[in-house]
């Protein structure tokens, strides 16, 4: 069900998957540039309504024309030269759905794609984040030069953090640097960002964990072309973090439906939706 909501003098809308229930968790998804919550929602194969098996109540955020006003320094998209408070939107949601759905304010959980990704780490950096754990899929964090909060370590609150992405990602580099000039022109960002590794070990340190990583592997390609590699940081008293590597992945959501070739494979051997509902206790 599609909500309305004002923020700041404008309508914002979101949708809802799932029926009221005391204290349940809250699942926030935040889209890619150029899309809305109900397109990404089709774009990841319906897979994170599933989550409200897990006791979570979905929710799929609509952005600004299309995006969200994250913190890369360089963006120049409609919700960064509009000066759109997606963080007051976000705090707005959650206090709107504490009155309607019962959700508890203290188990919030995001997960974003792309921009919606760059979302999500914004979130995370946040002072007094409304976030209890983020994945982020397919985005890196901006080096700091490029980054417009400050870079806390170790973090005053920190969370699980659940990062993928593609070793083959055609927009985001998983090696890091620039994005390609022709990537900068049509979503119009710039700035420079870490490396997806960089950007698993900068939460690593974030999270205070100095124990070493587990690493597995799978042993050949699937059918889909991908191979998946994940990494996990694990150390009590501290949230994890895992990191998950899509060996020959694109600019997708790993899961049931293929994205489109144009933006690269997709890992149909595992889902973000478990991979999250995993990293954040859901259904536990």
């Amino acid at each position: 069900m599609t909500e309305h909501i004002e923020v700041d003098g404008r309508i914002r809308t979101f949708t809802v998957v799932g029926e009221r229930s005391a204290g349940q968790a809250l699942m926030l998804v935040f889209h890619g540039s150029r899309q809305s919550g109900e397109i990404h929602r089709r774009f990841a194969g319906g897979a994170y309504d599933t989550l409200g098996e897990k006791g979570a109540l979905v929710v799929y955020l609509d952005g600004y024309r299309g995006n969200w006003n994250d913190a890369r320094r360089e963006s120049r998209f409609p919700a960064r030269l509009a000066g759109i408070d997606d963080v007051a939107f976000v705090r707005a949601v959650i206090a709107r759905l504490a009155g309607t759905h019962g959700i508890d304010p203290d188990r919030v959980y995001a997960i974003g794609y792309s921009n919606g990704g760059q979302m999500v780490l914004r979130l995370l950096h946040e002072d007094a984040s409304p976030l209890a754990g983020g994945a982020v899929v397919a985005a890196t964090l901006p080096e700091p030069g490029s980054f417009v909060l400050p870079q806390v370590v170790p973090a005053p609150h920190p969370v699980p953090v659940l990062l993928v992405h593609g070793t083959a990602d055609p927009v985001v580099p998983y090696a890091g640097g620039r994005m390609g000039r022709w990537a900068q022109l049509v979503f119009r960002v710039g700035g420079s960002s870490l490396s997806a590794p960089e950007t698993a070990a900068y939460f690593t340190r974030r999270n205070g964990i100095a124990t070493p990583p587990t690493t597995h592997a799978d042993a050949a390609s699937h059918p889909d072309g991908t191979r998946v590699e994940r990494t996990d940081w694990r150390e009590a008293g501290h949230p994890s973090v895992t990191f998950v590597t899509v060996h020959g992945g694109g600019h997708t959501v790993p899961g049931p439906k293929p994205g489109p070739r144009l933006v690269g494979r997709t890992a149909t051997s595992i889902s973000v939706a478990d991979l999250a509902a995993e990293a954040f206790g859901l259904g536990a």
